[in-house]
């Protein structure tokens, strides 16, 4: 009995790593498109863009990390025999309540387009909050496609189809883009060309799925077991509770986004900016995006990839493990978060020019960029919780953090403009970090930074900062205005910066060899320690 039950935590351990490096590549793709297509569409295009994407990005997380993880766990609490019976039946109920429930959201977005754009302050967005909203109808295709598969304990076709969605959509984007600007149609047609690419990721998503399900189809007929029952409310109930409690704590950067789609550009307006200006200083905050998401991927890719480990120590009562990887994690989040914020912020003018063309905002992008650090630790942390089982507490504080985000947007940016929206997230987002630290010491017990790992932390930050500064003092004369060697200068920077961190990081002892045995390259990285 004890050799099947390790066989289905390798299984599950598997799955969950197949999942998680196909979130990183899905993540890495959906941050670095937007590089290109700002550089085709300028920084007015990227403003218009972004204030339609964050109703997007809710739809991806419901039908990608939300519904499905309900449904899969709805399924796997099943024995073999029954299994896909009991696929079939919640599938059945799923559906129908997601196809009213998305039914309702895209109703709401469709018709009331012009509301919505009118509350953002530039009514020529209706025509794209119309096309995002048939994102919605999507939802129960892929929320219950990818949970039944998840559930049968595939994990394929769940990759499979994110990739599949980012990739295609990605493509279409950037090729409708550079068709509509060399046709000189006007920005909001590109806008509205950029969301068409992002509803035909989702089709072709459900045709990847699609294809799945025939196979396991022709599967499940051979397996006739009547006999399951199971009441419609139950299931709507943890659909509509644990749905939205996971949704919503991967939501972090998107809620942010759509707070600062509502509030940015309109409070910009009222303090007296022409809409013109406005549209541009938006636009060029917006640069933002891609950079948090860039650093947060690269800090929780570490971090995350031992949440299984902390679930599979849970679950096997081993709780010294369970603490142990939990205290890794969290410190791995950390130093790369802090050395990513920390490394952008000297970097941030050679970086915006090599990604964007020129500096312009390069002060509001190094504030924006400071969040890189709290975004992480939130994300690392949420992910702890929901491993342990508290799925609540997550959702908690990020609805914490948006409120705070809200009101400090209402306060700042009338008198600080697009610096003020860029402190309101760092700040919110620090809310929603330290909560969740402190959640987790309440809930386990353990330390979150011990005194000694703070010395090596501050002193491998301390030197990559003198490193840097000597690397940007030294070569600043020549690079100029240059684009070229602006890219020159933030790669060296990165290289050096990165290098010098990690040796000093690791020759003073902040992992031990076992713990950086846990993480990617660690094996590596281990021969470096005395």
């Amino acid at each position: 009995m004890k050799h099947q039950s390790d066989h289905h935590l390798e299984a599950i351990w598997k799955g969950a790593m197949i999942l998680t490096v196909a979130g990183i590549l899905v993540k890495v793709l959906s941050a670095a498109y937007r590089v290109p297509f700002q550089n085709i569409v300028g920084d007015v295009g990227f403003y218009i863009y972004q204030q339609v994407y964050p109703f997007y990005g809710v739809a991806i997380i419901l039908s990608t990390y939300g519904f499905p993880v309900v449904i899969s766990k709805l399924i796997a609490e099943h024995p073999e025999v029954n299994k896909t019976e009991a696929a079939r039946k919640i599938g059945t109920i799923s559906f129908t309540f997601l196809l009213l429930f998305g039914g309702l959201l895209f109703s709401g977005l469709y018709f009331g387009a012009d509301a919505i754009a009118g509350m953002m302050g530039d009514p020529k967005l209706s025509q794209l909050i119309r096309i995002v909203a048939f994102s919605f109808l999507l939802m129960p295709f892929l929320s219950v496609g990818r949970g039944i598969f998840q559930g049968s304990g595939e994990m394929t076709p769940t990759a499979a189809s994110q990739v599949g969605e980012q990739l295609i959509r990605v493509c279409t984007i950037l090729v409708l883009a550079y068709y509509f600007v060399a046709h000189g149609n006007s920005l909001y047609d590109v806008g509205a060309g950029a969301m068409v690419g992002s509803v035909g990721g989702g089709l072709a998503a459900v045709a990847v799925l699609f294809l799945f399900y025939q196979r396991y189809q022709a599967k499940a007929k051979r397996q006739k077991n009547p006999g399951v029952y199971f009441s419609t409310r139950s299931i709507v109930r943890a659909l509509m509770l644990q749905g939205f409690t996971i949704c919503i704590s991967s939501l972090l950067l998107v809620l942010f986004q759509l707070v600062d789609s509502f509030s940015v550009y309109a409070y910009l307006v009222e303090s007296g900016i022409s809409p013109d200006e406005a549209k541009l200083l938006k636009g060029i905050y917006d640069r933002g995006q891609p950079l948090i998401q860039l650093g947060t991927v690269v800090a929780t890719a570490f971090s995350l990839s031992l949440v299984p480990y902390i679930t599979r120590a849970k679950a096997q009562g081993s709780f010294r493990e369970m603490k142990d990887k939990i205290m890794i994690s969290i410190r791995v989040s950390f130093a790369i978060g802090a050395a990513a914020s920390v490394g952008l912020a000297w970097l941030i003018k050679p970086v915006n020019t090599m990604l964007f063309s020129n500096g312009n905002g390069s002060g509001v992008l190094l504030v924006l960029g400071l969040s890189i650090l709290f975004c992480s630790i939130a994300l690392t942390a949420s992910a702890i919780l929901q491993g342990l089982g508290n799925a609540y507490l997550p959702a908690f504080y990020v609805l914490a953090g948006v409120f705070v985000k809200i009101v400090l947007n209402f306060a700042f940016i009338p008198e600080s403009q697009t610096f003020g929206a860029a402190f309101s997230t760092l700040l919110a987002s620090g809310v929603v970090a330290i909560g969740l630290l402190f959640e987790i010491k309440r809930k386990t017990g353990i330390t979150i930074l011990e005194k000694a790992y703070i010395y090596p932390l501050l002193v491998s930050i301390g030197l990559m900062s003198a490193t840097l500064a000597v690397l940007l003092e030294g070569s600043h004369a020549l690079v100029g205005s240059s684009r070229l060697l602006a890219s020159a200068q933030s790669l060296v920077g990165v290289m050096l910066g990165g290098i010098v961190f990690l040796l000093v990081l690791i020759k003073n002892n902040y992992f031990t060899k076992t713990e950086l045995s846990f993480l990617p390259l660690g094996s590596k990285l281990s021969k470096l320690i005395k």
